[in-house]
């Protein structure tokens, strides 16, 4: 069974073909500058391959992706019918949506009402969705929510402390985001430890340009840093994370900007990009502090005392902890934002071994062998779990 799985953003379309008889990628790419100029680039077992297309739309761009996967110089499939299936990253599902589900009229309905929780994010995966029925009508689609995972969280820990008829009337809560990501790296994690997933206590921290840190316990999600939007939580390459709710009004007041402009400030020139004034890569902040810039050592300094935090307090919430799993772009490479964080830890039992913290490309535990909590390294693979949960629905 081939699953094109589909993560289709407002300017772009990120797509992989696996063969789930063996979970193999046969080939992966990204669309970019949809709606501009377009950019393509494809890579499969016979090399990358790099192009120029006339993208105006998500439904242009889903054709040059289905012919790129035939395409005989470096296509992989014969025939669209050997898409057998495709699986859709869809950010926002609210509460309506508890797990992944096989695409209907009415779970679109249901996804477009729930779409003013994520403005920004759940558009354009209707997009992305529409666009492969127009393509491919008789295939059948499954959704997969960022929120589903963390839809198991008990009140304490969702509900905002404001009236409570506002949750009533508008889901004003705490939802999480990056859910297949944590799924995914906590039930490996439990495997590597070979322990029972009843009873497990693991922190998973998903560190990117955006970042989330989730408590999974009994390997189920009780609390994750994100909130009702990406936007709660951690300093964020770009996103400014947790802060005092009355500092939007005084920077509305005193800069007279609107609410959306203050949004905008928040979440596209704050963070690391804001603390900085470098840049939101935690690659080029690296090397500003190597060379001494004071804003760039204070920014990742930020970054680690939080994350830290976040575990610190996830750990009190589960009333113990086996390990702290690192993934996602700079939780799998950065050994140095690893270290910092790891620092901070030391009291509770977190042990580095600093050689093995060196290296990134694998499972690895990175912890010393007298270690009382583990810290692993874990590459996250978002796309092979809505593969996964598309075949298992379509399996039903």
């Amino acid at each position: 069974m081939n699953i094109l799985v589909i993560n289709a953003g407002s300017s772009s379309l990120k797509y992989q073909l696996l063969d789930m008889t063996t979970e193999n990628v046969l080939a992966k790419g990204i669309c970019e500058r949809i709606g501009l100029d377009g950019n393509l680039v494809h890579e499969s077992p016979k090399g990358k391959h790099k192009a120029e297309h006339p993208m105006p739309d998500h439904s242009a761009a889903m054709a040059i992706v289905i012919n790129s996967l035939l395409d005989a110089n470096h296509g992989v499939i014969k025939s669209k019918d050997e898409i057998h299936a495709v699986g859709h990253r869809v950010v926002h599902g609210g509460e309506e949506f508890t797990g992944s589900v096989r695409i209907t009229d009415q779970i679109i309905a249901a996804m477009e009402a729930v779409s003013d929780l994520a403005p920004l994010h759940n558009p354009p995966n209707l997009t992305g969705i529409r666009a492969c029925q127009q393509h491919m009508p008789n295939v059948p689609q499954v959704g997969v929510f960022d929120t589903s995972f963390h839809q198991t969280m008990p009140a304490k820990a969702y509900l905002y402390a404001i009236p409570y008829e506002l949750y009533d009337k508008h889901k004003i809560r705490k939802y999480g985001f990056h859910g297949t990501s944590h799924r995914y790296v906590s039930a490996q994690a439990v495997e590597m430890l070979n322990i029972p997933v009843k009873g497990s206590k693991i922190v998973t921290c998903h560190l990117g340009n955006g970042s989330s840190i989730a408590a999974v316990m009994d390997g189920v999600s009780v609390d994750t840093s994100m909130g009702m939007t990406p936007l709660e939580g951690l300093a964020m390459g770009t996103r400014s994370g947790d802060l005092d709710p009355a500092v939007v009004a005084f920077i509305m007041e005193k800069e007279g900007l609107t609410a959306q402009q203050v949004g905008d400030i928040l979440n596209k020139k704050s963070g690391m990009m804001g603390l900085s004034g470098v840049s939101s890569d935690f690659r080029d902040l690296e090397a500003a502090s190597k060379e001494g810039n004071p804003r760039a050592i204070t920014a990742l300094d930020v970054f680690a005392y939080r994350v830290a935090g976040y575990v610190a307090r996830y750990a009190a919430a589960m009333n113990g902890i086996d390990a702290v799993v690192f993934t996602a772009g700079v939780g799998e490479n950065d050994s140095g934002v690893r270290a910092k964080v790891c620092e901070y830890l030391a009291w509770m039992g977190v042990e580095l071994d600093m050689e093995k913290n060196s290296k990134r490309g694998e499972p690895m535990d990175v912890s010393t062998p007298s270690a009382k909590v583990r810290t692993l390294v874990i590459p996250t693979n978002e796309e092979l779990v809505i593969a996964r949960d598309t075949k298992e629905i379509l399996a039903c």
